[in-house]
């Protein structure tokens, strides 16, 4: 009798194990809470903190229509990493462009999560290798760290608010590469100043952070025809 039970409890332990390491699985079960969001509004409020410029908190009003149909209205300068915003969802989205891989687990404040590695399968793919925390119990990813070929490694943590059941956070806080990560052009002339200053602290490693906080969503509601601009990536 205990051989039989400790040979189901074997069996259970294996099931168990096995669910948690199925990469395929857990990232499909993101990508299909994701699916559920045709469309969505929201308005952001974006902290930037880069070493060496200055740059007041800017708000902005964001469109989406899947499934890569991405706008950004703002009066200010606007930066928002593509990489864990739209990039890493549409990639995930495109099973047949990558292998996934458990890496174990990890607990993120109080969340266990299992850490997935995405290798693109493409040669020509702009995301050279992911990593993502996901929270299996919400189907939500909690932390990614995205090596890209133009940006270098961007990590993000999502926070998630009432619209967690759409897989949409209400905060996400970036950590950059200030020496790697593509700028917009107006940022990007000021970092390349030729202080001496400037000079002699850019030739450190420098990190900055992106802390975007998402409000008043309206999800599945419709985007209006008078918002005609979807070039993929832009602000105006």
């Amino acid at each position: 009798m205990k051989a039989i039970l400790s040979l189901l409890f074997f069996v259970h332990s294996f099931a168990v194990f096995s669910q948690e390491v199925d990469a395929d699985v857990v990232i499909q079960q993101v990508v299909q809470k994701l699916n559920t969001v045709k469309d969505y509004s929201v308005e952001a409020n974006i902290k930037t903190n880069i070493p060496l410029i200055k740059i007041m908190p800017v708000n902005a009003s964001i469109y989406f229509k899947q499934k890569d149909k991405f706008k950004v209205v703002s009066k200010g300068i606007a930066i928002l990493p593509k990489q864990g915003f739209t990039d890493v969802n549409t990639f995930l989205m495109n099973k047949g462009s990558y292998m996934a891989v458990s890496s174990g687990t990890k607990t993120i404040g109080e969340v266990k999560t299992n850490l997935i590695t995405v290798i693109p399968t493409g040669e020509t793919s702009e995301i050279i290798l992911a990593k993502l925390w996901i929270d299996t119990k919400r189907d939500v990813i909690l932390r990614s760290q995205v090596t890209t070929r133009s940006s270098g490694t961007v990590i993000v943590d999502y926070t998630y608010g009432a619209e967690v059941q759409f897989g949409l956070p209400n905060q996400l806080t970036f950590t950059i590469d200030v020496k790697k990560f593509k700028m917009p052009k107006s940022v990007a002339a000021d970092l390349n100043k030729t202080d001496q200053q400037k000079k002699k602290t850019a030739d450190k490693d420098q990190k900055g952070t992106i802390v975007i906080k998402l409000t008043n969503y309206k999800v599945n509601k419709g985007i209006s025809d008078a918002v005609s601009c979807y070039c993929g990536w832009c602000t105006t």
